[in-house]
């Protein structure tokens, strides 16, 4: 036998790619596999046990319908495409959430999936419940509170409200946040699985919780009904109330469920009801209701049955998982508020040895500042006792300074008093030489007068005698060319004398006259000199005086 011929032959296989709600895988499967088989092959990829309450979905023309356990994956009417996409999903709901779900990923997965119908408002929820709602998310994925650390804005990217609650509110994104903060920082010492659960808690009691929607028709014309299936029964709606049922059959009153191509027959237990029978809109519809009918009936029967040994095994793991986890969570909580306190303790001792240390800065600062005191103090004392010694100095020469201006100023005010007294002097003497000008003045006018009058006596007498030499001696004219002179001396008469006694009187007053115009102008020149120099007195002393009141 060939080498070729021992090696197996390897299966065919196609490649599959299964969503949930927050990731994404894909597998291998073989051409021969059942939809159980890649079920089990995800279940285990996930590691969950709760497989019951999970399907695999998948959309073909336009419908939503759930892959069959029983039936060959490739023998289903599935979407043509490589790798062929499945959504793992919860298709069936617990009653009560806290009770049923057991598994920590069982419950996150049922929380993502709620969260995700409550978005995108599959599941109606007040505006207040959808805040709460958020909190619960927000502690689930950041954990405890922290203001140092959750600053405004850091959950501007994670989408917690439904938009119709966003457009019912004229709040901005900064107000809602602050709503939801308020909340989350209440929820302090959670952990994720806890704020997980009072998350689905609260939703389970929502009236669209769980529950899928058909629309029907009680006759073959009409489609003007909603009809709903969920874990506690079957119940009918009108086409524009999803919240309160018109009618309901509980899972225990139903006898029968059956269907008839497009007619579906709903057979109470009691014998005597009336059984309801309805129309969809198409075959597949009624597979499909029927389906979810026999799921949610089987596990409403089972819950009210005793446990099997798996899910005793299950429940008994999980008490044991919560009690470990219960314990984990208060050793955590109680490590981490050591850790708290010890770094509070921490801070203390770091902020008092900051203080410490500051304070010692401070003081070492202050012993450098005395220091620099004391050194400037006694520098300044230095400076004081040799400003003290040139004070002195100083007050010395001020002293000395002051008695010569004392005795500067004596001799101002003495040389004052002279200059005064010149001054007054001079101007006595301006006075009297004023005066003595006026007085020279007018004796001269008086001399000049007598002068002229003088002049004139002196020609009439001339003119008298000429005339009195013509009528008296016309002889001696003809002979006065002749010897004038010996005539004129020996023939005078007792006017002649006179006469010449009259002019030598006036020779000796003009001589008189000029020597004492000439004794005047040598008076008027010395007293001109003398009020020269005493100008030039005065102003020198003015100058003295001003340059001493200028030292001063």
């Amino acid at each position: 036998m060939s080498i070729r011929g021992l090696k197996k032959k390897q299966p065919k296989t196609f490649k599959v790619k299964i969503i949930t709600v927050d990731a994404e895988m894909e597998f291998s499967c073989e051409m021969k596999w059942k939809g159980k088989d890649l079920f089990d092959l995800v279940c285990r990829a996930l590691g969950l046990r709760e497989t019951w309450f999970f399907g695999l979905q998948y959309t073909i023309k336009g419908m939503c319908t759930w892959l069959k356990m029983d039936k060959k994956v490739l023998d289903q009417e599935i979407p043509k495409e490589d790798p062929i996409s499945f959504h793992f999903l919860a298709k069936f709901y617990p009653e009560k959430v806290e009770e049923e779900l057991l598994q920590e990923i069982t419950q996150h997965l049922f929380f993502l999936q709620v969260k995700k119908q409550i978005l995108d408002e599959e599941i109606y929820c007040s505006p207040e419940a959808t805040v709460l709602l958020a909190s619960y998310a927000v502690q689930a994925k950041y954990g405890d509170y922290d203001p140092n650390f959750h600053e405004p804005g850091f959950l501007a990217h994670d989408e917690l409200l439904p938009k119709r609650v966003l457009r019912q509110y004229q709040l901005t994104a900064e107000m809602w946040e602050e709503k939801i903060t308020a909340w989350y920082a209440e929820h302090r010492g959670i952990a994720r699985d806890e704020a997980e659960m009072n998350y689905l808690k609260i939703a389970q009691d929502l009236e669209m919780y769980g529950v899928n929607y058909f629309p029907i028709a009680q006759n073959k014309n009409h489609t003007d009904l909603l009809l709903g299936v969920d874990a506690k029964g079957i119940h009918i709606y009108s086409i524009n109330n999803r919240f309160s049922p018109n009618k309901s059959f509980e899972w225990s009153a139903i006898r029968n469920i059956s269907y008839s191509e497009k007619e579906l027959t709903i057979k109470p237990l009691d014998k005597k009801a009336e059984v309801f029978k309805f129309f969809s809109s198409q075959l597949k519809v009624n597979k499909l209701i029927l389906q979810l009918c026999i799921g949610n009936h089987d596990l409403f029967m089972r819950r009210r049955k005793v446990d099997s040994i798996e899910i005793q095994q299950m429940k008994a793991q999980a008490r044991e998982e919560k009690a470990r986890k219960k314990m984990e969570n208060q050793r955590l909580a109680r490590e981490k508020q050591l850790r708290e306190e010890a770094e509070r303790a921490k801070e203390e001792l770091e902020r008092r040895l900051f203080q410490l240390e500051d304070e010692a800065r401070q003081a070492n600062e202050a012993l450098l500042r005395s220091q620099e005191a004391a050194e400037l103090l006694a520098e300044k004392a230095q400076i004081a006792e040799e400003e003290a010694k040139l004070l002195a100095q100083n007050a010395a020469e001020a002293e000395q300074e002051r008695q010569r201006l004392e005795i500067t100023a004596l001799k101002t005010k003495e040389e004052k008093r002279l200059m005064e007294q010149k001054m007054r002097e001079a101007e006595l003497i301006a006075v009297k030489l004023v005066k003595e000008s006026d007085r020279r003045a007018k004796e001269a006018e008086h001399l000049k007068q007598d002068l002229h009058e003088a002049r004139e006596a002196e020609r009439k007498a001339k003119q008298k005698l000429l005339d009195i030499t013509r009528l008296n001696y016309p002889h001696m004219v003809k002979y006065s060319q002749y010897s004038p002179s010996d005539t004129r001396d020996a023939n005078f008469d007792k006017g002649s004398i006179k006469l010449d006694l009259k002019d030598i009187d006036l020779k000796r007053l003009s001589f008189e006259i000029e020597r004492e115009r000439l004794d005047y102008l040598e008076k008027s020149r010395k007293f001109e000199d003398r009020l020269k120099e005493l100008k030039s007195e005065i102003h020198a002393l003015k100058l003295e005086e001003k340059q001493s009141g200028l030292c001063s």
